[in-house]
């Protein structure tokens, strides 16, 4: 009995400390998610969740901290198991839907959003992600992984004067850079420059960076002034840290002294209580656009607009406002000399985590677009730069590994389809043909009619194969394929159609039947009329088309004596062509047929039906030599 109280008393303690060392587990864990040691904490977490302590929570928690670090892959696993358990707060429905889209399971993703919508949450972005689900960009890019990105995380591109700038973490050439970044487990980053003429990389010189975070920087037109992003350091001193310790980014400028960034200075609306970041400036150097999620905004973080006044002052801050800013998050701001505002968000439907997204801010009724593929993927896709008067600049993106790589793009204009439908034998344009342009599915994409010079044309999108259609009344159908691959180096395609008429002289010439009086083979005035069309049919549109004619009667007379009357009737026809400039080579024969190929059968015909069978017919033996 003894023993078995010993034995009970050793389980107690076992277990007692057992919880305790969870629960030490589980602060700590909370610690680091809390102080932004994302990478560290899901290690701590996953040992909670294999021990089955608070695993709910700690798997949405994992969840969580793996969307941080942006990977939804591995935030799918841990939501998904328990994302079904009850009491889970509807916000997890749209975090895991954003999971799902992140590893391109659109349509499960669709349906949490839905749930997500039903249980009464006031979502833009929820509701725009189910309203736009396909994104068909106006623009096409062609994208290539620059080279000179590193192993570690390299983004927000910059290029002036043929140097490029940019925010990398690898930790090259910087003294000072020998602490790593909680988060993500990489070095702080730094702002480098690449020489595009040597291809040299190296810090960039000056007072830029710091032993903190520095960068994305961008440049005044008149290359003296630089703006960029840095942790609250200055004067090689960490600044304060808002009431939850975190470090928030600030806005600072230098001046370039020779070939050096010095007088380093904040600019006024920074606060150490939230974050100013990712500085654009317009193309006349007047306007700073940044992102923050400073109070009195629409969500996370929104784009600003500032005023730079010509004695080095500041206006006030501008929220750009709710057709561009959601309740989620908005940065990176770029703005073209066509005053087009490209940056990208969280809270716009989209195909990935982040998108980016332009609007023309001239137009007052224009939305967002989504750029759509291949600038957008399912991960992150951020910090838009096209160099000034090019179609070319650089993304950021991490869809090819878990840190940011730098991409360069060249952006093509728009592919022009053009063409002429014009007939096969006599080379005339057709007006009014329909050309239809489908995808592989047999949709149909363009529907199109040729003027009266016969031409036609479209946007078409570039690296494709289309099936294409052509049709006019008079002529065969035709149908082909239209290839641009291949085709980044034009902005016009032309593809030229012809098409095969029917051969039917009466469809052609558009002429009535050549009919003929009882018991008569003379030329009536209305068929004199329609055999006037044909013979402007065979000098004008196909002077080379060769005909052979054929005659019949009714069934009332002996069959012979038909026979005699059709073949007269043939030969009025012959004559009547022969005498208005058909040459006789041209017409290969003209044949009577009697009763025997009647147009209307019938034993006791009526007058019309007899009508019907006293005729004249054209065949075409050959439209060309």
């Amino acid at each position: 009995m003894m023993k078995k109280y010993h034995y009970l008393i050793l389980l107690l303690l076992i277990c007692s400390f057992s919880g305790h060392a969870q629960y030490g587990k589980q602060k700590r864990a909370d610690k680091l998610f809390n102080n932004l040691a994302y990478l560290e904490a899901t290690d701590v977490y996953k040992e909670l969740i294999a021990n089955n302590y608070n695993f709910k929570e700690n798997s949405l928690k994992l969840g969580d901290a793996y969307m941080k670090l942006r990977s939804p892959e591995n935030a799918v696993f841990y939501y998904g198991d328990v994302i079904d358990s009850s009491g889970i707060s509807s916000e997890y429905y749209y975090k895991y839907a954003q999971a799902l889209r992140g590893t391109k399971r659109y349509q499960e993703s669709r349906d949490w959003l839905k749930k997500y919508l039903e249980t009464g949450a006031n979502s833009v972005s929820a509701e725009e992600a189910l309203e736009k689900d396909e994104y068909e960009p106006r623009t096409t890019y062609k994208l290539k992984k620059a080279e000179f990105n590193s192993d570690l995380s390299d983004f927000g591109a910059f290029e002036k004067d043929g140097i490029i700038y940019f925010v990398s973490a690898r930790a090259e050439g910087v003294a000072e850079k020998d602490r790593i970044y909680s988060w993500n487990g990489e070095p702080f980053l730094d702002v480098y420059q690449l020489d595009t003429a040597s291809m040299a990389i190296s810090p960039v010189s000056g007072e830029i960076n710091t032993k903190l975070h520095d960068g994305p920087l961008v440049i005044s037109p008149d290359g003296k002034t630089a703006y960029f992003n840095r942790n609250n350091y200055l004067g090689n001193k960490e600044g304060k840290r808002d009431k939850k310790a975190t470090n928030n980014l600030k806005i600072y400028k230098a001046t370039l002294t020779g070939n050096v960034w010095t007088d380093v200075e904040e600019l006024p609306f920074n606060d150490k209580s939230y974050s100013v970041g990712h500085p654009a400036l317009s193309p006349d150097g007047k306007t700073l656009y940044f992102t923050s999620d400073m109070p009195g905004g629409i969500g996370g973080s929104d784009l600003y607009k500032v005023s730079i006044n010509a004695d080095g002052t500041y206006g006030l801050p501008q929220n750009l406002g709710e057709k561009i800013n959601t309740p989620r998050e908005e940065a990176f701001a770029f703005i073209d000399k066509d005053s087009t505002l490209y940056f990208s968000s969280t809270g716009h439907g989209g195909l990935g985590l982040m998108d980016i997204f332009r609007i023309d801010l001239k137009d007052e009724n224009a939305e967002p677009e989504n750029l759509g593929e291949p600038v957008n993927s399912n991960l992150d896709d951020f910090a838009f730069f096209k160099i000034s008067d090019s179609n070319k600049g650089y993304i950021s993106s991490n869809r090819d590994a878990n840190s940011d790589d730098i991409y360069s793009f060249n952006q093509l204009n728009p592919l022009i389809l053009k063409g002429t439908v014009t007939d096969a034998v006599n080379d005339k344009p057709i007006a009014s043909a329909t050309v239809r342009l489908m995808d592989n599915e047999n949709t149909q994409l363009a529907f199109l009619e040729t003027n009266e010079d016969g031409e036609f044309s479209t946007a078409i999108a570039r690296d494709s194969q289309f099936p294409i259609e052509a049709k006019e009344i008079k002529y065969q159908t035709f149908t082909g394929t239209v290839d641009t691959r291949n085709s980044d180096e034009k902005d016009t395609l032309v593809y030229n159609i012809q098409l095969q008429p029917v051969k039917d002289p009466e469809y052609l010439a558009e002429i009535d039947t050549i009919y003929f009086d009882f018991d008569k083979y003379n030329i009536r005035p209305d068929a004199a009329r329609e055999l006037d069309k044909l013979v402007k049919l065979m000098t004008e549109d196909y002077p080379e088309m060769v005909i052979a004619i054929g005659a019949h009667t009714d069934k009332r007379g002996t069959n012979a004596y038909n026979d005699i009357l059709a073949e007269r009737r043939a030969k009025s026809t012959y004559d009547y062509l022969i005498a208005h400039g058909i040459n006789e080579d041209r017409i290969e024969s003209y044949k009577g047929y009697g009763e025997n190929q009647p147009a209307i059968e019938c034993d006791r015909c009526t007058r019309e039906q007899h009508q019907l069978n006293r005729r004249a017919l054209f065949e075409v033996v050959r439209m060309e030599n």
